[in-house]
C-alpha cells in the first residue's frame, strides 16, 4: 500500500493533482479541503494517501492531513458510502463540521450533502458518533481566493464533473452561484455551493 507521496505537485485541480515522485507521475483524487492546502504547482509537498484496490480500478485519494484520511476511512466504513461519496461530503463540508454535526447529531446538515439522503445520514451518525466523540474535533481549513472568475468557474465545472454530476447540470448550477455570490467567490466555496 502507498502511505503516502512526497513530490513536486505536477498538476492541481480541485478534484485531483498529479504528484511527481521521482520521475513518475501519480493520479491522486482529492477533497476540497486538501485542494485549499496544497500549495501551488511546481512545488515540493507531502499528501497522505489511501489506495484502494478493486477488480477493475487501483485509485489514490491524497489529503493534507491525517484527520481527514481517518475521517475519510471512518465515512466509508459506513454501509451506504463509498469513496466517491466520501469525498463529496469532505468537498461538501469541513472535516471539523461533519464531526460537529455526527456528534450533535444533525440529521438536516448531513442531508444538504448531495447524494445524502436521510437514511444514509442516519446510519452515519449511527456508526460514528461514539468513534467521533473519542477522537474529538479538528480547526477549520483556511480558504483561498482566486478572482479569475472563468478559471474559478472552469475548475469548479470540472471538479463537479468529475465528482460524478452531468456536465450540463454542473454549468447550470455554478452559473447560478456565480451570478448570486459574485467574483470574489472561492473555487472551493463555489463547489461546496453546488453540491448542496
Amino acid at each position: 500500500m502507498i502511505a503516502y507521496l512526497n513530490g513536486k505537485l505536477a498538476h492541481k485541480d480541485p478534484a485531483y493533482i498529479i504528484m511527481d515522485v521521482g520521475g513518475v507521475g501519480y493520479e491522486v483524487k482529492i477533497s476540497l479541503q486538501t485542494y485549499a492546502a496544497l500549495p501551488n504547482p511546481g512545488e515540493v509537498c507531502k499528501v497522505i494517501t489511501y489506495q484502494q484496490i478493486r477488480e477493475d480500478s487501483h485509485v489514490l485519494y491524497g489529503f493534507a492531513e491525517p484527520t481527514e484520511k481517518i475521517l475519510f476511512l471512518d465515512l466509508i466504513s459506513v454501509s451506504g458510502v463509498g469513496s466517491a461519496t466520501a469525498l463529496i461530503m469532505l468537498s461538501s463540508l469541513s472535516a471539523a463540521e461533519i464531526k460537529t454535526a455526527i456528534v450533535n447529531e444533525d440529521v438536516k446538515l448531513i442531508q444538504t450533502i448531495k447524494g445524502i439522503g436521510g437514511k444514509t445520514a442516519q446510519r452515519v451518525i449511527i456508526d460514528l458518533k461514539d468513534k467521533i466523540k473519542k477522537e474529538g474535533t479538528i480547526a477549520t481549513q483556511p480558504n483561498i481566493f482566486i478572482t479569475a472568475n472563468s478559471q474559478v468557474r472552469s475548475e469548479a465545472i470540472a471538479a463537479l464533473t468529475m465528482l460524478g454530476i452531468p456536465k450540463p447540470t454542473a454549468e447550470k448550477s455554478v452559473d447560478t452561484i456565480l451570478k448570486r455570490e459574485g467574483d470574489q467567490i472561492t473555487v472551493e466555496q463555489l463547489i461546496k455551493l453546488a453540491l448542496r
